[in-house]
């Protein structure tokens, strides 16, 4: 009888050393979330620069119409390289719907991508993208360096670049605007320098 005694003490001491390790841990991950940074768009280092020109596109759209990448009165340019074949992409294009709805007023979003023309045309039926411009182009691709997707690139009125990055969420295209908002390079470069002056 004893022995169940000091079986159920032991087992009791077990449980609350556990919780007591699991709420040190709970609050150690909630410390660790505070002091990461939020995650921008992943800039690489390869193409134009911001702060540089944009190199200058009239392109043939396949929804319709020609469509100007570089200086435009009073209009900035949003540039989001996609692929039929991407899921991320695709994940990606309501979010992409939104900003196009909200942004309106002095942002044109543009999709563009290469390869085959009949496969972006299937797409753009299938996805229901036939609101957006939509170029096909490998000298746009190759004038950014667009290695990966989707990737985007923020153009101001004048033509220059403004933010670009890789991007897999909401956040991060946020972060494209956030610089721009800031006029940065990126929200990442941004908190660099906070971070040297704080010190």
């Amino acid at each position: 009888m004893n022995l169940i005694y000091f079986a159920l003490a032991a087992l009791f001491l077990m449980v609350v050393a556990l919780t007591v390790g699991l709420l040190a841990l709970g609050r150690q991950i909630g410390i660790l979330f505070e002091r990461v940074s939020p995650m921008g768009a992943l800039v690489n280092d390869s193409g134009p620069e911001v702060g540089q020109q944009s190199p200058l596109f009239s392109l043939s759209s396949l929804t319709g119409g020609m469509i100007s990448i570089g200086p435009k009165p009073e209009r900035s340019t949003l540039v989001f390289f996609v692929s039929p074949t991407c899921p991320v992409c695709k994940k990606l294009l309501p979010i992409v719907d939104s900003i196009r709805k909200a942004e309106g007023k002095w942002l044109d979003v543009v999709l563009a991508s290469d390869g085959a023309k009949a496969q972006h045309q299937r797409f753009i039926e299938t996805a229901g993208l036939s609101k957006f411009p939509y170029v096909v182009s490998t000298e746009l691709g190759l004038a950014y360096r667009v290695a990966r997707l989707p990737y985007a690139v923020l153009l101001d009125q004048h033509g220059t670049i403004r933010a670009k990055g890789l991007i897999n969420s909401r956040e991060q295209f946020d972060s494209l605007f956030n610089a721009y908002d800031l006029k940065v390079g990126s929200i990442q470069s941004y908190l660099d320098q906070q971070a040297v002056v704080q010190h």
